[in-house]
């Protein structure tokens, strides 16, 4: 019985006569595309990265840190894993975003047209396209911004740093500040109970029940009050909420593009093309000579 060859064989021969006959083509394919690779490379805008690179410092609250007795965690340790989740979440904010395009004017720098109705989502598309934020392998967290101009990138990730800061600190006291006024409500009207109390038990000083309420009123009122005391630490005080271990610096090597990748990429996808459109034409000879 006569064996079928389904193609899947490497003929050699055959390869070394399609490459002897098209081989001044594929050269002159070869040299036209890195030609124009290299041009296409050089047409394209470099632009520079910069890095800034931080620990979230431990969420708990300032005052537990410093003021409760009995709080196991040092004010003074890096931030969990948690902790590094939310400053990304921060970081990655849409009010990050619009405190950075406010502070650098970023619709003039993209040249976005003031004017054009679309202007927020392509501005919001560079953004995203220029700005990163990720954590890193020991739970800190790295800001990486590319630009065209080197200085405006490192002055955006130390920027983005340092308002970190703010928006942890905004967070943080709009909480406190609730907060308190809760308990100051609840204390206000602790008070009054308790001077209700207070005044039922003069009229009867041998009622026991009432001695014994009004103590453990008067506990629970002082409880709240440190409560709220700690809270208004909280409220008032300024603290970071970073280590910095690296900020950005101006890079003095462009990140991108890389012109020798783009040369390669270019002229390789050329000639597969053109070997792949050769072979059709070969195929399609090949049968109409049958």
């Amino acid at each position: 019985m006569e064996q079928k060859d389904f193609g899947n064989n490497f003929d050699f021969k055959a390869t070394s006569r399609f490459f002897s006959k098209y081989w001044k083509v594929l050269a002159i394919v070869f040299v036209v595309a890195s030609a124009v690779s290299l041009v296409a490379s050089l047409l394209v805008t470099p632009r520079f990265k910069s890095t800034a690179i931080l620990f979230p410092t431990n969420s708990m609250r300032v005052s537990k840190a410093i003021m409760a007795e009995r709080y196991s965690m040092d004010f003074l340790d890096y931030g969990s894993e948690r902790d590094c989740e939310y400053a990304i979440q921060i970081l990655s904010s849409q009010s990050m975003e619009d405190a950075v395009c406010q502070r650098f004017n970023m619709l003039a720098h993209y040249d976005i047209d003031a004017n054009d109705p679309h202007k927020m989502f392509k501005l919001h598309t560079n953004y995203r396209g220029n700005v990163s934020v990720k954590r890193t392998e020991f739970l800190g967290v790295e800001i990486s911004v590319l630009d065209v101009d080197a200085q405006m990138a490192a002055d955006i990730a130390n920027f983005m740093a340092v308002y970190y800061d703010s928006l942890s600190s905004r967070i943080q006291k709009d909480r406190a500040s609730d907060a308190y006024m809760v308990m100051q409500q609840v204390c206000a009207k602790m008070q009054t109970e308790l001077d209700t109390l207070v005044l039922q038990w003069r009229s009867d000083k041998t009622n026991l029940g009432l001695n014994e309420l009004i103590s453990n009123k008067s506990k629970e009122l002082a409880e709240l009050q440190t409560r709220m005391a700690e809270t208004k630490v909280d409220m008032e005080q300024q603290v970071s909420f970073k280590f910095w271990l690296d900020k950005a610096s101006a890079a003095d090597n462009k990140a991108y593009p890389k012109r020798a990748i783009i040369v390669l990429l270019g002229t390789f996808a050329t000639l597969v093309f053109c070997i792949l459109l050769l072979l059709v034409i070969e195929r399609v000879r090949t049968k109409d000579e049958e």
